[in-house]
């Protein structure tokens, strides 16, 4: 067996179930540090996080992954333990394989490479991990980033490893995200009889006509380049009693924008105040801001990962900022460049998870052609 495949099963056999790292950290910090690595663990109340570093100064390249994994479902529906890896017809089966234990196994191995080549290149380059990317994302690398800005330790290139892949691996590459924003608003109404409506103020009859009009709105006048448009999606909407003849006093609406570049997540509260208030619409909102979008210019990363998949995996990737967000958010605002590449996302948070072995070890190529291009050599 591969060491490649070794440390990917070692890593889906620990069943790290968000915020849970089940030990994948102490594992991965333990290699790095005896490849002469320095490892930092930072935990934030429930979250693992790992930042280990190897050099010194800028520039500074980070890879950037998570430990944790959705959980399984129903076992009975996989046809092997979802924590007991599997090979079976090339694929390995376990949750994780894909989303992104796969990855980082990837990553380790690479920098494991890079290093004994090149033992002194110029800049840093560093893997950071954490065990919050599937939940809240409160205490991980949100986390992180803010304890690094406050320390004035800046980021230049990262490279995360979602799986960005559609058919093929290194078919897609993102090359930044919209950002997410995330209301529940509580309308406020008086309650009354079904008979007697002007007795009553039914908060549903007020909320319909202004969400309809949020959802319905074309909400960039100019198309962001790379980017798809702002949405608007109402996600829940819970009101009454249980009784027909009741009007309800309240209603519950959830709501959630992802916006490209144009907007930021100020303009688009404002944007729904006015709204509400025209429609004279009475509401409590809170919300929650997942995070701001980001977008990495055509430049040096972006160069440097086309060069990788050209020269490892024969392809020219679609370059685009598709699909939900990822802890990338949190690092570019460190004034970091952003590209996500990782395997196919075909089976990502389902049953019977699985990457290919040969698209992992092609993974470790083109992750490994990344940093030699960006800091191989040895410094002067």
């Amino acid at each position: 067996m591969s060491d490649l495949l070794a440390l990917a099963d070692d890593l889906i056999a620990r069943p790290s179930l968000t915020p849970e790292d089940a030990g994948c950290q102490a594992l991965i910090g333990e290699r790095l540090r005896r490849a002469g690595f320095a490892v930092e663990s930072l935990r934030f109340g429930a979250v693992d996080n790992l930042w280990a570093s190897h050099g010194e100064g800028r520039p500074v390249l980070c890879l950037l992954g998570h430990t944790d994994v959705v959980p399984p479902g129903p076992r009975e529906a996989w046809h092997s333990d979802p924590f007991v890896p599997t090979l079976r017809d090339g694929m390995l089966y376990g949750r994780g394989a894909a989303d992104m234990k796969g990855s980082v196994a990837a990553f380790v191995i690479a920098l494991e490479q890079f290093v004994a080549a090149h033992p002194q290149h110029p800049g840093t380059v560093a893997l950071l991990l954490t065990s919050d990317e599937e939940g809240d994302a409160i205490d991980g690398v949100r986390k992180v980033a803010a304890h690094f800005a406050d320390a004035g330790r800046r980021i230049d290139w990262c490279l995360v490893g979602e799986p960005s892949s559609a058919q093929r691996l290194g078919d897609v590459v993102r090359v930044g995200r919209r950002g997410s924003l995330t209301g529940t608003a509580t309308i406020h109404g008086v309650q009354g009889h079904v008979a007697y409506p002007d007795l009553a103020d039914n908060p549903i009859h007020r909320a319909l006509p202004a969400f309809a009009e949020l959802a319905a709105r074309c909400w960039d006048a100019v198309p962001f380049p790379e980017f798809p448009p702002t949405g608007f999606q109402i996600a829940n909407f819970n009101a009454g009693t249980g009784a027909s003849n009741v009007i309800p006093g309240s209603a519950q609406i959830g709501f959630n924008f992802r916006y490209a570049p144009g907007w930021t997540a100020d303009r688009l509260i404002a944007e729904v105040d006015a709204t509400l208030a025209r429609h004279g619409v009475r509401a409590d909102i809170d919300w929650h801001r997942s995070g701001e979008p980001f977008h990495t210019p055509d430049g040096v990363l972006r160069e440097a990962v086309r060069a990788a998949l050209a020269e490892h995996a024969g392809i020219v990737a679609e370059e685009n900022t598709g699909g939900g967000t990822s802890d990338g958010r949190f690092i570019a605002p460190l004034g970091a460049q952003v590209v996500e590449l990782g395997p196919i996302n075909a089976s990502i948070h389902k049953v019977d998870e699985c990457v290919r072995v040969a698209d992992l070890e092609l993974l470790v190529g083109v992750y490994g052609s990344v940093i030699e291009k960006l800091l191989g050599g040895d410094a002067s």
